[in-house]
């Protein structure tokens, strides 16, 4: 173990609905390459098992930057910088993200502020093809013009040197002044594609009336790319609905009817991972005031699940992350209530339903400053990364080895 790393602890924990299990796992906290007042972290890993962190950290006043880091030789990288700007939209729900494309293109995203109204705001798209040293002057996706909101991006490479990235596109709201939710307000699901020497498709629409304010999350099967995000009815059920880019077409279906019934967006999106013809999505849902992390799996590229498995201790607060593992089980990381605070947990949930005991990453709070928890895994290491809401606030990382349990 290189000086970069120190073991934290190693904690014992009792799995709720698993009486008499336990697990010992070691949690080995890395030292963040973010500085302070720093947060918004976001982990990938590319398909040979690079990972990559990225996070935004203060500037200068009213200024700020995007920076990234890679893992490497068991330490991470000294920051690059991506972007650099005064006029950002920088928020604990809708956080920039990196990827890494199998042909070495390396693409970013953050937002930026187009008026002076709340929610007035575009996406960013920046590409590197010489490893991040230099980066391509930003483009940005949606073509409409609008002052409103755009954001909660989600990108995936969809073929070899092509690119795709999925918004919440809000240019069919009423005013952008208002508070989300209206009735009268529809945010819409976008899609485009991007090649490597920056040419974009036009903007399509995949779902006509989503909620406002949830993450999307993004992966490819080996039948074509999924979009999860949460969806919302004319009767304001907010439930996970999957798109699936099949052949050039949309398809939508609900991952579960939950009946999550709600009249404002609760800022909480699912995740899914995939492998092959597997697919693995959690999220969060609080239907019949139960909050619940659940996981619900595919066999068949996400055309149908089997019927969830609740994740969570009892009292979750939701921001799920997951992975998918190389036994077809998944990994899931979210954040849980905890006397007067909260901590970042993790799990690993079995397709059959079957749950590991439960491992704490981290203690936190379930204040908006402590964001969304990130993971990413290179083999059987995975990473974790997350804002510590201390003042000022900070983004941490850490790692654990999966346990070897079938």
């Amino acid at each position: 173990m290189t000086r970069f790393l120190q073991t934290a602890f190693v904690l014992i924990f009792t799995a709720a609905l698993a009486a008499g299990q336990s697990a010992s796992t070691p949690v080995t906290v890395i030292d963040s390459p973010a500085r302070a007042a720093s947060g918004e972290p976001n982990l990938f890993a590319d398909s040979r098992g690079k990972v990559y962190l990225s996070w935004i950290e203060a500037a200068g006043e009213k200024r700020h930057a995007l920076r990234f880091s890679m893992w490497e030789m068991g330490r991470w990288t000294a920051p690059g910088t991506i972007s650099e700007g005064e006029n950002w939209f920088v928020n604990w729900a809708d956080f920039p993200s990196l990827i890494a494309a199998s042909d070495g293109t390396m693409a970013a995203h953050w937002l930026a502020k187009s008026a002076p109204d709340t929610f007035a705001y575009d996406v960013k798209l920046s590409l590197s093809t010489d490893g991040g040293r230099t980066w391509s002057k930003p483009l940005t996706p949606h073509s409409d013009g609008t002052t409103s909101e755009h954001g909660f991006v989600s990108m995936v490479e969809l073929s070899k040197g092509r690119l795709a990235a999925a918004w919440l596109d809000g240019r069919n709201f009423k005013s952008s002044h208002g508070s989300h939710g209206s009735k009268q307000d529809e945010m819409t699901l976008r899609f485009t594609t991007i090649s490597r020497d920056l040419r974009m498709t036009q903007d399509q629409v995949i779902d006509e009336r989503v909620c406002e304010c949830c993450q999307t999350s993004a992966a490819m099967t080996s039948e074509g790319m999924v979009v999860v995000y949460r969806d919302r009815s004319e009767k304001e059920i907010r439930d996970i609905s999957i798109a699936r880019f099949i052949r050039g077409r949309w398809t939508l279906r609900t991952v579960h009817a939950d009946g999550w019934e709600i009249e404002g967006c609760p800022v909480n999106g699912p995740s899914v991972a995939a492998k092959g013809k597997r697919v693995a999505v959690a999220w969060f849902t609080a239907a019949k005031n139960t909050p619940r992390v659940n996981i619900a799996f595919s066999t068949d590229a996400g055309a149908t699940f089997i019927a969830p498995t609740q994740v969570d201790d009892g009292s979750p607060v939701g921001r799920v992350e997951v992975l998918m593992l190389d036994d077809g089980s998944a990994f899931v990381v979210w954040m849980e209530r905890a006397g007067k605070g909260a901590e970042i947990k993790a799990r690993r949930v079995k397709q059959g339903g079957s749950r590991q005991p439960s491992i704490t990453i981290a203690a936190s709070s379930a204040a908006r400053s402590s964001g969304f928890p990130q993971i990413a895994r290179s083999g059987q290491d995975v990473f974790f990364a997350w804002t510590e809401s201390s003042n000022p606030q900070r983004v941490r990382t850490a790692m654990l080895k999966i346990p070897d349990k079938r």
